[in-house]
């Protein structure tokens, strides 16, 4: 029998319902597909990293994962794509040390701001950055290239997968250190479109992501100078790291985390943070990252990667100032 309701009371089943329904979703997490949204083009280290967690993410959470590339302006697309996204728990970000510290000092008007608009719920790996050749450069070593590009100025295009990339302010803090010139060459897409540069011969010169550049360093397609790591990497032993070419303080890695929409209930950021956890605890999973030279590193809670996250925005933004680095 249907009976009729008062509009007090339809007002207050109105108003429960709202306070109730997050609380059922939220027990129910997740009971449908979620989005990673990668905001790089396949090729490159994001993309890597992404494709070797999510079989294992979606093992643990028992629903789907769907890999979203939404590559361009330097990540910044895909950024805005996520920021913009329900914060319900089913789009996440796999942000790295690019799209979540150094664009927001790059591009200073740039609607999307990630320490206002994501929740970081946990860094998972450190990739190193490399430095790689085209085999037409004679250079063999570091040095072997400083003096040649002292000797030809502006000679060799360096490609990068954007103005405010990552690539790009490494290679403006070698110039500076070594008093030369190279010409950029911006790419959109991410660091595979700028590998395709640099395998075509289009760029001579660039510093990228390792695992990026490994498979072909080992082709023989390029050659690797040097690693933008503390230590060298298992996957390239006989290849120096910067520091022991002379360069103590270019230790700049990609590292990458998951990020979600802010106001994501936290009962869902915790569930990312254990299920990432479980991820690349997985011995398969770290067995695969490790052999494109990505080491895993996990935060403790999701509160110190915030603190992580805050600390790098603070040091690129002077280390841009410092280099008085502009976009084109």
């Amino acid at each position: 029998m249907l009976t009729r309701k008062s509009p007090a009371a339809l007002a207050l089943a109105a108003l429960c319902c709202s306070i109730t329904a997050p609380h059922a979703e939220e027990g129910n997490y997740p009971n449908h597909p979620i989005r990673m949204v990668v905001p790089f083009a396949p090729g490159g280290a994001s993309d890597y990293v992404a494709r070797i967690i999510q079989p294992r993410m979606v093992e643990l959470l028992g629903r789907q994962i769907v890999i979203e590339n939404r590559d361009g302006a330097a990540g910044n697309i895909g950024v805005e794509v996520a920021a913009r996204a329900n914060p319900d728990g089913y789009t996440f970000l796999l942000g790295n040390v690019g799209t979540m510290a150094i664009n927001p000092n790059m591009f200073p008007k740039f609607p999307t701001r990630a320490l206002r608009d994501f929740s970081g719920v946990t860094e998972i790996v450190d990739v190193p950055g490399s430095l790689v050749v085209h085999p037409s450069v004679p250079a063999k070593s570091t040095k072997e290239l400083i003096a040649y590009l002292k000797a030809n100025p502006n000679k060799l295009n360096f490609g990068s997968p954007g103005p405010g990339s990552a690539n790009r302010l490494e290679t403006e803090m070698f110039q500076l250190m070594t008093g030369t010139k190279m010409t950029h060459i911006p790419y959109k897409g991410g660091a595979g479109p700028a590998m395709t540069g640099l395998l075509s011969g289009e760029v001579q010169m660039m510093f990228v992501t390792f695992s990026s550049a490994v498979n072909f360093a080992k082709q023989g397609r390029i050659r690797m100078l040097g690693v933008v790591s503390p230590e060298r990497v298992t996957a390239m032993p006989d290849v120096p790291t910067m520091r022991e070419e002379g360069f103590p303080t270019m230790v700049i890695g990609s590292w990458q985390g998951v990020f979600v929409p802010k106001g994501t209930p936290q009962p869902m950021i915790r569930k990312l943070f254990d299920v990432s956890h479980q991820t690349m605890k997985t011995p398969d999973v770290a067995k695969r990252l490790a052999d494109g030279g990505v080491t895993v590193v996990l935060s403790s809670s999701p509160a110190e990667f915030r603190k992580f996250w805050e600390s790098e925005n603070q040091r690129f933004a002077k280390g841009i100032k410092d280099a008085n680095i502009q976009i084109e």
